[in-house]
């Protein structure tokens, strides 16, 4: 009965079961276990050490391992709402990703914006001495920079610090309006709206600046008439019909891909065509709205999980930054269906 009970109740391997395994003293194993390269171990005791611990299934502590290093081997990602943003798998996964091709695991925190929320999942990261934090928002804006953070390795995520003080990622946004233009210009078309928000922020003035670049690059005057501020929501596209449909435009950028939704809503109302009678670009890629309207919505895609993995790397000096530098990451355009050659709407 004795045996049976004994043979059936499990144990942990300890590292005394090692050095017994292997024909070593515990030192030695602590020594290999803890990856002493320059410890005096032959290489046939160094082996035989390794096989006993893959044969006993042996677990180092990590607690132990942490006070030996400095660090654990996870990397925490703190974020204000990111948890319940349609965008927030992919930064998530992206990092995540990242992490685990390194040898980490990522702890995720969801704080809701709640500032004793933050500070408490801050505090707990540091005290399982994480290998550093990724700090992120649910949309690119600028932040201030939790104070908890300066006591490790951080990276701002899709956010930035205003005094230039932190190595942020974000995405380009310049670049993403430049990009959305030029995929109606390269259509054919030559008199292009944008669809703006009503709201300053990164986007508002990136997007647009990146529209006016791509028609400067093409010979074609800015005119400020033909852009249009909105409520960044449905509502907003479907308002702009008229102003759009006034302005003799042929194609127009939306500021994401919810304007474009409205404005589709509004040019079908009035028994118009896309894109047959007007050429449309979204921004954001949300794929819930772009690949499941009629026609399928051609955007630019904001590069969250790029900007979760880029964050990582950041992090751990896998790609070479200058100190506080903010670093931005392209937006990829996502072809569909929703442009038109300029000469098929002219005829």
């Amino acid at each position: 009965m004795t045996s049976e009970t004994n043979q059936n109740t499990a144990h942990p391997v300890t590292m005394r079961d090692v050095a017994e395994a292997a024909g070593v003293s515990i030192a030695t194993v602590s020594l290999v276990v803890n990856e002493k390269k320059n410890a005096r171990i032959g290489d046939d005791a160094r082996k035989r050490v390794r096989d006993a611990i893959r044969d006993l299934g042996y677990r180092p502590n990590a607690l132990a391992k942490t006070l030996v290093s400095g660090h654990s081997k996870f990397i925490g990602l703190v974020a204000d709402a990111i948890a319940t943003t349609p965008f927030a798998g992919q930064i998530i996964h992206g990092a995540q990703d990242e992490a685990w091709k390194h040898g980490y695991v990522l702890l995720v925190a969801n704080t809701d914006g709640n500032a004793d929320a933050e500070r408490e999942a801050v505090g707990m990261m540091l005290e399982h001495k994480v290998r550093g934090i990724l700090y992120s928002t649910w949309y690119h804006r600028a932040t201030e920079v939790p104070a908890g953070l300066r006591e490790t390795d951080f990276v701002l995520v899709d956010c930035y610090s205003p005094d230039d003080d932190a190595t942020a990622v974000v995405p380009d946004e310049v670049q993403g309006g430049r990009t959305a233009t030029q995929l109606l210009i390269d259509s054919g078309h030559r008199r292009i709206a944008m669809i703006n928000t009503t709201t300053p922020s990164p986007a508002h003035e990136g997007r647009l600046l990146g529209y006016q670049q791509a028609l400067a690059a093409a010979g074609i005057a800015y005119d400020p008439a033909l852009v249009f501020d909105a409520l960044p929501e449905q509502e907003g596209g479907y308002d702009s019909v008229e102003q759009l449909l006034a302005s003799g435009a042929t194609a127009v950028f939306c500021h994401n891909d919810r304007v474009a939704m409205g404005l589709y809503d509004g040019l079908r109302r009035r028994g118009l065509s896309i894109p047959e009678d007007m050429a449309v670009v979204g921004f954001d890629n949300q794929e819930v709205i772009a690949a499941h309207l009629r026609p399928p919505l051609t955007t630019v895609a904001l590069p969250h999980y790029e900007l979760g993995a880029k964050g990582i790397r950041l992090l751990l000096g896998i790609d070479e930054h200058r100190p506080n530098q903010l670093v931005t990451v392209d937006c990829p355009p996502v072809l569909r269906s929703s442009i038109a050659e300029a000469a098929h709407i002219a005829s």
